[in-house]
């Protein structure tokens, strides 16, 4: 019972009002006992002072709105991220360091404080565009509300009160349903107006046909489908009138229980794989970071913090303030460096380039990750009306009389919508038909009230589906010659008009459910007045006593006929087709001078249905079709390409079981001769089961047929839990709650619901199920391209902190500032990481199994690998940092030109010993224009004086990252199969990013920022041939990787089949 059920009776327990709705099951009683529940009379109806006391009860007669997220909230949220929490701590660290030493001021003040604003600047970008998604996600549930009805037609105190605000409706009103009416609430069907009633519901349902409606009540455990004397909020009445009792309202209707199913459906949203894999590594970089900057302190605590020891204790401590400053911004620098802070960019931009491939597709994604979540699909749950299939009846089957008696034809009708250029009738006489064929047209075009319509790209009908496809079917079937009449080609139904034209129509006998029948009577331009009938086939057989053959002669109907008509149409059922028969007669004697006027004496017989079925006797049959909501053309290629790809396909259906089978065998679920006995179950069989898991984790593929919006949910719920990646397609409002709560909600975009493309993830512009395959495909693709920037990242990422941490062990003065490794990490290396997103896809990435979401993003041989290279790159930092203060010269590299002097590295490494050195003394040196001059103070050699090894050391790490962009084209594969310009991308970034460098070196106000100065040609030289050997470690790497994959994997596969089994 859900949360409105429960304040409903918590409320009538104070109120004498004998009415409790949601124990009352109205379906199931009949009418008297209705109104006596509800205490109310279809004549009257009720009054209003009841209706007062009710809606102190029942509130109004509306979808609750849930409360919304606060703002605060919202914020708070944004930093619930382990990278996002220890980035903010560095930023406040950073900024409390600039704010102290700020009152030193100069260059170093500025660079200080350049650092915390531009962390704190991504941190509030990246909360913006956090609460930018939170706050347009949960639009569903006001898509629902569109689909209520906003008025209705009440009886209230003994007078019909026309245009209600329908949201004043209370469970006891008597309404007034006409043709077009939306439903206002869900109520129970007490009189017909008009001799049949027929409402659209299958948005609710999944039921592709309107239903019938009846006043008889049905049994208390039917399911939403089986209610046929109950119509239900939001859905649509498109045939007849009649009259109903409100039962329930608001939450309480079966469109307010979809609503709190989205509502909780929301508050159980996961993480999707690659952000729980994030998560992970960022809870692992927490601890590494926090080990590693205490190591940095317990290495240097001597130069910050120094005793005596005294009768054996120690004594006389010594602290320096500064030097433990010195030392807590080296640990922050660290944390900077620890941290991709590009990481969360640069999957934003690679997702979001993703989504434009998929729109290409037809795939429009809604929320970014779900592109990469989609790379990891194992189980498709597709709904079968309007996805599987077309949503659109069609006649795929015409039988009629053969050239004597005893014998039948048969045609079989191409096409799948309601454009009647969609295919053609196969073996058809093309402007030759007979006598027989001829009069199925003219029945199927005229004993018929709806139309096709051209509708932008796609037509559309106007009523009954069935009948539409009727009309398209005369279409296909063409005119006869010799009638002295031409088709038109810009008309849509031109030859359904010509009928028209020729058999003009005065009267209409409605379809009802007794006699399953409606004729209409026409005045023939041969001059006869005829009477044409179209029905269920066993019907009109029943009244038929001849029929018509080939060359338009008449025979009797014998038994041996009769038997092989209805022999036909049970095959042609087993193959789920609906079937329509067509019969014709002469007016009975007292309508043979009808002219459609009331005044004639034959009219009054029209006006009472009963008469209908003695009118419509003795008929002469002509012939019946099979109809069908057929399946999509590209739908069995896109399934068997699942199957290659380790995917499974669930049908999931409100439809009628028989049809729902029929369908899944054509387009390869099943097999034409398979057992299915196990896989085939209705919603409510299946909530039976008493392993489900076990049946859900059946290979190959399973279908739910008359499925209700709570099994949908819980199949979903049931496969998650399994360890299921779930994608759901869906486009009613039943499907909404299940997109919600699958990881990828597929919506379809043509004949999709708004609720259903609210609750998604991705809409199908073409409403295409071999859309969704191709958008796997993609995902896969982009999921492949993000490992590699990510292991990128993470490698850049290594070597920074293995930089740093050499620096701190080693004793040499900071190589690098946090400003610049921010730089790197931000800009630098963001244009390659964004770049790798354009690897072209692996030719056989559909040929492989789905990755499992529990897949480590980073294996340990990776991490081994890139342990090397971050190793290689703090090497390389450091020792070109130490080589510039020791060495003239490095590899026939001559490094003397600008003039700096030379340490020895013992001198280097306690630098902080300097004061005492006696004697010491450092020649200027230049750099770009500048001259660097320390006469007044030599020790400041180390510090101001450091600013162009510090240059070498970020250019050397800028030129590495670049040089191992290459390196992560392939995970194994070498550069010498895969060569640098299978990516033109990569090459154009890795110049964008040379180039961003080059400004910071040469732009004077932002060299002074970042702490650097221009560098000389040799210097460049130097940098290149301490970049370039990354290449060459990696390439060993690689080759170790390809011999030992065979070694690496097999384990791991056998376990995985041993779970599995």
């Amino acid at each position: 019972m859900g949360k409105g059920s429960e304040d409903l009776v918590e409320k009538e327990s104070l109120n004498s009002t004998p009415v409790n709705s949601d124990t009352f099951p109205a379906w199931a009683k009949d009418v008297a006992e209705c109104e006596e529940h509800f205490g109310v009379s279809r004549e009257k109806g009720l009054s209003t002072d009841e209706v007062l006391k009710r809606h102190q009860i029942y509130g109004l007669n509306e979808l609750e709105k849930p409360e919304g997220t606060s703002i605060f909230k919202l914020i708070l949220e944004q930093f619930n991220d382990t990278l996002v929490r220890i980035l903010l701590a560095a930023a406040v660290i950073s900024f409390v360091l600039a704010f102290f030493d700020g009152d030193e001021g100069g260059e170093m003040g500025i660079t200080a404080f350049v650092e915390p604003l531009v962390i704190f600047l991504i941190l509030i970008v990246n909360a913006i565009v956090g609460i930018w998604q939170e706050t347009n996600a949960e639009k569903a549930l006001e898509a629902l509300k569109e689909i209520q009805s906003q008025q209705a037609t009440v009886m209230r105190d003994g007078t019909k009160v026309s245009s209600l605000p329908a949201k004043e409706l209370v469970p006891g009103d008597i309404v007034e349903l006409r043709v077009g009416d939306k439903v206002p609430a869900d109520m129970r069907v007490v009189a017909l107006i008009s001799s049949t009633l027929r409402v659209e519901q299958g948005s609710l349902t999944g039921e592709s046909e309107a239903v019938s409606k009846t006043t008889k009540h049905v049994d208390e455990n039917a399911d939403i489908q089986g209610k046929k004397c109950m119509v239900f909020a939001g859905t649509t009445v498109v045939n007849g009138n009649c009259i109903c009792l409100v039962t329930d309202t608001g939450m309480n209707t079966e469109i307010g229980r979809v609503h709190s199913q989205i509502q909780e459906a929301a508050q159980h949203e996961e993480d999707t794989p690659l952000k729980k894999k994030l998560n992970e590594f960022g809870e692992v970089l927490t601890m590494i970071i926090g080990l590693i900057c205490a190591l940095v302190w317990l290495i240097n605590v001597k130069y910050f913090l120094s005793w005596e020891y005294v009768d054996g204790w120690p004594r006389n401590f010594k602290f320096s303030f500064e030097k433990c400053t010195y030392y807590f911004e080296i640990a922050v620098a660290l944390a900077v460096a620890a941290i991709p802070e590009g990481l969360p960019a640069v999957i934003t931009t690679c997702l979001a380039l993703g989504t434009r491939k998929m729109a290409q597709k037809n795939a429009l994604v809604r929320k970014l990750p779900s592109v990469e979540t989609l790379g990891c699909t194992t189980v498709i749950c597709s709904d079968k009306t309007g996805t599987l299939t077309t949503n659109q009846m069609a006649v795929s089957k015409l039988v009629a009389m053969g050239s004597r008696i005893g014998t039948l034809r048969s045609f079989n009708v191409e096409g799948t919508s309601f454009d009647p250029r969609d295919g053609k009738i196969e073996d058809w006489p093309t402007g030759r038909m007979d006598a027989n064929l001829q009069m199925i047209a003219k029945i199927a075009a005229i004993c018929n009230d709806a139309g096709v319509e051209q509708s932008e790209q796609q037509f559309v009908s106007r009523g009954m589906p069935t009948e539409a496809a009727l009309k398209v079917l005369v279409e296909k079937m063409g005119f006869p010659e010799g009638l002295n009449k031409v088709p038109s080609n810009d008309d849509v139904l031109s030859c359904s008009r010509l009928w028209s034209e020729l058999e003009q129509r005065i009267a209409t006998l409605e379809f009802d459910r007794d006699r399953k029948s409606m004729g209409v009577m026409v005045d023939s331009s041969s001059g006869k007045k005829l009477l044409l009938v179209k029905g269920a086939v066993e019907n009109v057989l029943e009244r038929s006593t001849r029929i018509q053959l080939l060359d338009d002669s008449v025979q009797e109907l014998d038994q041996y006929s009769r038997d092989l008509i209805l022999q036909s149409l049970r095959d042609m059922s087993l193959s789920a087709l609906r079937c329509l028969g067509f019969a014709y007669s002469d007016v009975p004697s007292d309508f043979t001078t009808y002219d459609g006027s009331e005044d004639h004496p034959a009219h009054q017989q029209l006006l009472n249905p009963s008469n209908y079925f003695s009118i419509e006797s003795n008929l002469t049959f002509a012939g019946f079709v099979g109809l069908r909501d057929p399946p999509r053309k590209e739908v069995r290629q896109a399934i068997a390409d699942c199957r290659t790809a380790g995917i499974r396909v669930m049908v999931i259906t409100g439809d009628n079981k028989s049809t729902a089978e029929a369908i899944c065998r054509e387009i390869g679920v099943f097999e034409a001769d398979e057992d299915i006995s196990s896989r085939s179950l209705t919603g409510k069989e299946f909530m039976d089961v008493q392993d489900q898991k076990n049946h859900l984790r059946q290979t190959g593929g399973l279908l739910f047929s008359r499925a209700e919006p709570k099994h949908k949910q819980e199949i979903v719920r049931l496969l998650k839990e399994d360890g299921e990646v779930v994608a759901m397609t869906g486009d009613g409002v039943n499907d909404a709650p299940a997109l919600k709560l699958a990881d990828i909600g597929v919506a379809m975009g043509i004949s999709g619901t708004e609720v259903a493309k609210e609750a998604s993830d991705m809409v199908l512009a073409d409403d295409n199920f071999s859309t969704i395959v191709a958008a796997v495909g993609e995902g896969r693709s982009i999921y492949n391209n993000m490992k590699a920037f990510i292991r990128y990242m993470i490698s850049s990422n290594i070597g920074e902190v293995a930089s740093i941490f050499l620096t701190a062990a080693l004793g040499i003065p900071e190589g690098m500032i946090p400003v610049q490794l921010l730089w790197v990490n931000l800009v630098t290396d963001g244009p390659p990481a964004t770049a790798l997103g354009f690897n072209p896809p692996d030719k056989d990435i559909m040929k492989k199994p789905p990755r499992r979401s529990d897949d480590s993003l980073i294996t340990a041989w990776i991490l081994f690998r890139y342990m090397v290279i971050g190793m290689y790159v703090g090497v390389a930092t450091v020792g070109v940092f130490i080589i510039w203060y020791t060495h003239n010269s490095f590899m026939g590299i001559d490094l003397s030109q600008d003039g700096h002097s030379l340490v020895s590295y013992s001198q280097l490494a306690h630098w902080d010993q300097c004061s005492s050195w006696e004697g010491f003394k450092v020649s200027p040196f230049t750099a770009g224009s500048q001259t660097f001059s320390f006469d007044s103070n030599p020790c400041e050699y180390f510090q101001q004086g450091k600013i162009k090894a510090s240059t070498l050391s970020l250019s050397v790490l800028v030129a590495i990252e670049m040089f191992n962009s290459l390196n992560a084209l392939s995970e194994d594969g070498s550069l010498v199969t895969m060569p640098p310009w299978v990516n033109p991308w990569l090459l154009l970034a890795m110049a964008v990013s040379f180039g961003l460098h080059f400004v910071i070196l040469y732009v004077p106000f932002l060299a002074q920022v970042f702490g650097i100065v221009p560098l000389s040609l040799n210097e460049w030289l130097l940098v290149l041939a301490v970049s370039l050997p990354v290449i060459l470690i990696d390439e060993v790497l690689k080759f170790v990787g390809r011999c030992t994959s065979g070694y690496r994997y097999s384990p791991r596969t056998r376990s995985a089949k041993q779970k599995e089994e």
